[in-house]
């Protein structure tokens, strides 16, 4: 659900990106404010695990689609909701800036759909509502679909509706609207059934992380670097090696635009700001697509990502895509999001400690 720049127009791009710098700021000053300064090892290890998760599409059976783990639910139940927005923009940042995974007038957007509610509305709203504060297995299953589905649904719906007030693209509100919920919708259930699963996981090892991330009084058990090393060996495994067997399918976002369109991209309005975004994006983009440019590219300039209809290049994969080019991304991405998230936490850590 990384939206192009396609999709965006100027002023609908900078109000979101507003929005997100405000919500951005907020979230440091509670974290600055009463963070729990264990959770900051976590931020970079999680957010280079998710990174590594995103990295793998799943299909979607009967559909001709496919989806990914979106992450902030993951992030919120482990982390709290607001180490867990600046995370999930800290990933997402890396994506659009590194990999042009998403376009750059639409970080906002992006950040916006897939950290905004899950974070802030799905997991205080649902997800703790129904877990309750000492969930058992199947609390967590259902309040992990709940949420999961619902936060989806939110960012499915605000993309069409920031869509529809760009005015730049020919999709039909109505149609684009009756594609995106569906197909969110299947995908919510495989990352709700995801989400279930690793926290359970991490809960059986570490219940104190849950408890740190709730606000629950817990005592601390000895082997927290323990779990920090078997996040990291997962996150070296899943972007090094299990991204080779990622779908080549389009995503929700790009079958659903296919869908509406009947065209596989979308053309980039001629803005200056678009034109501006694309140029900087071809700049700072050292593996467009997850891989290394092919030959032919290399000294030029590459596809700009605003003409893309969503994240990605358009060009079709072998399946599995065994890359060389892959494995680098997936472990350069996540050791660059470990290290934003990572930075950002010790920073606010630093400024707590000189107080």
């Amino acid at each position: 659900m990384h939206m192009a720049d396609a999709l965006i127009s100027p002023l609908v791009g900078g109000v979101m990106w507003a929005a997100t710098a405000a919500i951005t700021a907020y979230s440091a000053r509670k974290l600055d404010a009463g963070g729990d300064d264990r959770v900051v090892p976590l931020m970079g290890v999680l957010g280079a695990f998710i990174f590594a998760a995103q990295m793998i599409n799943f299909s979607i059976p009967g559909t001709g689609s496919s989806g990914h783990l979106g992450g902030g639910m993951i992030l919120s139940i482990l982390l709290g909701p607001y180490a867990a927005f600046l995370t999930m923009a800290s990933v997402l940042t890396v994506q659009a800036l590194f990999f042009a995974d998403g376009g750059l007038l639409a970080l906002g957007c992006n950040i916006f759909n897939l950290a905004f509610f899950p974070c802030f509305v799905a997991y205080p709203l649902l997800y703790r509502t129904i877990a309750g504060a000492h969930a058992s297995e199947k609390r967590i299953l259902v309040a992990s679909l709940v949420a999961v589905i619902a936060g989806l649904q939110l960012g499915a719906l605000a993309v069409v509706l920031q869509t529809f007030f760009s005015g730049v693209s020919e999709l039909p509100f109505a149609t684009f609207l009756l594609l995106m919920l569906p197909i969110h919708l299947a995908i919510g259930i495989v990352e709700g059934l995801l989400t279930a699963a690793i926290v359970t996981v991490v809960g059986r090892a570490r219940p104190e992380v849950l408890a740190s991330a709730a606000a629950l009084p817990a005592t601390p058990r000895p082997g927290r670097g323990r779990l920090l090393a078997q996040l990291l060996l997962l996150t070296a495994v899943t972007g090094g090696l299990l991204s080779w067997f990622a779908s080549t399918r389009m995503d929700g976002l790009e079958w659903a635009i296919f869908h509406s369109s009947g065209k596989e991209a979308l053309p980039a309005p001629a803005t200056d700001a678009h034109a501006l975004a694309a140029t900087l994006q071809e700049r700072t983009a050292l593996l467009p697509d997850y891989a290394f440019r092919p030959a032919a590219e290399e000294g030029d300039a590459a596809e700009p990502a605003a003409e893309v209809a969503a994240a990605g290049s358009g060009k079709e994969k072998e399946w599995p895509d065994v890359s060389a080019g892959t494995s680098f991304a997936g472990l350069l991405g996540a050791t660059l999001s470990m290290l934003l998230a990572g930075l950002l936490g010790f920073a606010l850590l630093r400024l707590r400690q000189r107080r």
